[in-house]
């Protein structure tokens, strides 16, 4: 099997695996409770934390622990939301963000905020300028996403953040990190960012846990009320499990990307170079100056994306049509359509996510796979 669809979800590392089967088994106790098993299991949440904080330079008392990049996402947008509707009821975003963004807007729409939309130029990215245009006395929100997951753009994000910082400090500034975070660096404290949303199973951990960052001193309303858990952000009993396992996971996803991020950007240029020579096929990612190596856009003229993405599947290879999360709705990319892209094309785009597992061997096999497949449909529909 040759898996290219990392973009939707990785393959645990099993070292991570086997921390959560460990964990699970002989410290599963519930960590407030105040006998010895519920501290142990405390004192596993507690190191888990430190870690992650480490790993990502920021203090223990910014992290918490969610169920992934949806939670965390709805819960930035909708606290701030309801914690400054006083103050305030507009929020800036962007028209290339996933899901767990744009449908949390549509919802604080319908409670009467005002959004706006800001679009992309033609490699997917937002300006900062265009940014900073959109803000009105009202605004006291801004999320815009690290890495677009459909063509891997990177965006402005230290820019934004620094503007923001220095000229709109009363604004707070979300980033949606999913596809950033281990293939993409940065510092959330030089990129002045207040809240980032991390996913464990993008960077092979397990799905159902995340990690949301927020600053020190940046209040708002929790999404989920209950016992109090996450010094009473969070509430809910604590996965520890999960959390030793998404601290694992991503201190060896981010000693990847030191290690071998090299061979990421050789494998994509190869990718690139290989796609680009075929007749009808169109690249949509940006240049890697602009993008991250993990992912590559792409479009084959006349050819259905359904039938080609199985046709891949008979031998073995997995690549995804669009984002997983809309990849069963038939919707065209709202990303392509936003750089421009024609719709009939858009229509057959593809999406090759690589891991740092991947090797060049199978970026061999996978052009040779492509290239035969679409002779056959060529073929075929003739």
């Amino acid at each position: 099997m040759i898996y290219l669809d990392n973009s939707a979800t990785t393959r645990p590392f099993s070292e991570v695996l086997t921390s959560y089967t460990t964990v699970s088994q002989k410290f599963f106790g519930n960590p407030s409770s105040i006998h010895r098993i519920g501290m142990e299991a405390e004192k596993l949440l507690i190191q888990a934390r430190e870690q992650i904080a480490g790993l990502l330079g920021v203090k223990n008392n910014e992290i918490y622990f969610t169920s992934g990049g949806t939670e965390g996402n709805n819960t930035v947008l909708k606290g701030i939301a309801r914690t400054y509707k006083g103050r305030g009821n507009h929020i800036i975003t962007t028209t290339v963000e996933h899901d767990s963004i744009h449908k949390v807007m549509e919802q604080l729409e319908e409670e009467g905020f005002s959004i706006s939309y800001v679009p992309v130029n033609e490699f997917g990215q937002v300006s900062a300028e265009d940014i900073i245009k959109h803000i009105r006395k009202e605004t006291i929100l801004v999320s815009v996403m690290h890495v677009n997951n459909e063509i891997g753009s990177i965006q402005p994000i230290e820019e934004i953040g620094k503007i923001l910082s220095n000229y709109y400090p009363n604004i707070y500034f979300h980033v949606d990190g999913v596809q950033g975070i281990g293939k993409q660096a940065i510092s959330l404290k030089k990129a002045n960012v207040d809240a980032y949303t991390i996913s464990a199973h993008k960077f092979h951990g397990l799905k159902g846990n995340g990690v949301l960052y927020i600053k020190e001193g940046k209040r708002m309303e929790p999404l989920l009320a209950g016992g109090g858990q996450e010094n009473a952000f969070r509430s809910g009993t604590e996965n520890v499990a999960g959390a030793v396992a998404t601290a694992k996971a991503l201190r060896m996803q981010l000693q990847n990307e030191k290690d071998k991020m090299s061979i990421l950007t050789q494998m994509n240029l190869y990718l690139r170079e290989q796609l680009a020579r075929m007749k009808g096929i169109s690249i949509h990612s940006p240049a890697l100056e602009k993008s991250v190596p993990h992912i590559l856009n792409f479009s084959i003229e006349g050819v259905k994306a359904e039938v080609f993405v199985h046709a891949l599947e008979e031998r073995g290879i997995y690549i995804s049509t669009t984002s997983a999360c809309s990849s069963k709705t038939n919707k065209v990319s709202k990303t392509l359509l936003g750089i421009g892209v024609p719709e009939q094309i858009a229509e057959s785009s593809f999406r090759i996510s690589l891991s740092y597992e991947n090797t060049m061997t199978e970026m061999e096999k996978v052009i040779a796979a492509i290239k035969d497949i679409k002779e056959w449909l060529r073929g075929v529909m003739k």
